[in-house]
């Protein structure tokens, strides 16, 4: 008798805390009115709402619901719709947490929580499916037919390049996470295949370094170096009887290997110079390309509000999104 007496007594204090216009959610929240409007009524509103159709919101709920049925912190359960929908509205719109608290009717902090919930149930939910790197000599073939096909650049298994993502200067952290172009950072680098999906990303740099920095410290060199990543064995490009390579694409700041090809340097070329480095720059702004969808998709890309580690969970999940969406 006691301890039901305990129960209801922190039941009825937890209520009295809970504001008011926060137990009307769902009555008026965005999630059970606006959002039941939208896809009943405006398909292409909630596609701009949340950045991706109803279809796909629904397979996302559905294969996450395990993941997120979970009893919250503030010990309502709030269902796993919800809070897909709160975190993709904060990826597409990057408005801040405080911001969204009144639209969403729910505290700023318990959307933070939401946020890293939803960022660790799709990396655990579709990591392995979504950002696998090729690691046989068929699957890497297939990507080079992709990109010869595409744009008419033989032997290529990949571009590759950096994002600096720009976030809020992190406390204490010196000039670590500054970089040259002048804002605080975190380095996005990334493989990328002839469709603009992204094969392999690093999202452990700091502004201050460099793409190459990350590249020479990546699991993808060492694996390339030590042919344990499956590229396949040098064959002949077409109306050529000669053994060429199969190799990745970047821009000079990389160095140049029978692994990498780069650009010649601007000075004195000769005409068949010009048209490989015209070939392939058309061939490796795949990579800017992706990287500018991407951003173009997700707002917060822009710039995110977040510590380092928060900003490479949330990277890390727009990435998988993004490929999803390609599928």
């Amino acid at each position: 008798m006691v301890n039901l007496l305990h129960i209801l007594m922190s039941v009825s204090l937890i209520s009295l805390q809970v504001r008011p216009w926060i137990l009307r959610r769902p009555a008026l929240g965005l999630y059970d009115r606006l959002m039941v409007e939208l896809r009943a009524e405006d398909p292409a509103s909630f596609v701009n709402f949340l950045r991706m159709p109803p279809e796909m919101f629904d397979e996302l709920r559905e294969r996450l619901t395990p993941r997120l049925e979970v009893l919250h912190h503030t010990r309502e359960t709030l269902a796993p719709g919800l809070k897909l929908a709160v975190a993709l509205r904060h990826f597409a719109t990057r408005h801040s947490y405080s911001a969204m608290k009144f639209s969403w009717r729910m505290p700023h902090n318990t959307i933070s929580v939401i946020v890293r919930e939803v960022c660790a149930a799709i990396q655990a939910e579709y990591m392995d499916e979504l950002l696998p790197c090729p690691t046989t000599p068929q699957e890497w073939l297939q990507v080079a037919d992709l990109y010869h096909r595409r744009w008419n650049f033989p032997h290529v298994l990949g571009a590759v390049d950096g994002k600096h993502v720009a976030i809020r200067c992190p406390a204490n952290s010196g000039t670590q996470y500054y970089n040259y172009n002048g804002f605080y950072s975190i380095l996005l680098f990334a493989l990328v295949d002839g469709d603009y999906k992204f094969l392999w990303a690093d999202v452990s740099g700091d502004g201050a370094a460099s793409d190459a920095q990350v590249y020479n410290d990546s699991e993808l060199k060492r694996r390339i170096e030590d042919g344990s990543i499956g590229f396949p064995d040098p064959a002949p490009i077409p109306n050529d009887d000669r053994n060429m390579p199969y190799f990745l694409i970047g821009d000079d700041a990389f160095g140049l290997k029978s692994t990498m090809m780069k650009p010649y340097s601007r000075r004195n070329l000769t005409q068949e110079e010009r048209i490989y480095n015209y070939r392939l720059s058309w061939a490796r702004r795949v990579v800017e390309n992706a990287f500018a969808i991407l951003a173009q998709r997700f707002a917060i890309f822009v710039r995110m509000q977040h510590k380092p580690d928060t900003a490479r969970e949330i990277t890390k999940t727009c990435l998988l999104l993004h490929n999803l969406m390609h599928l």
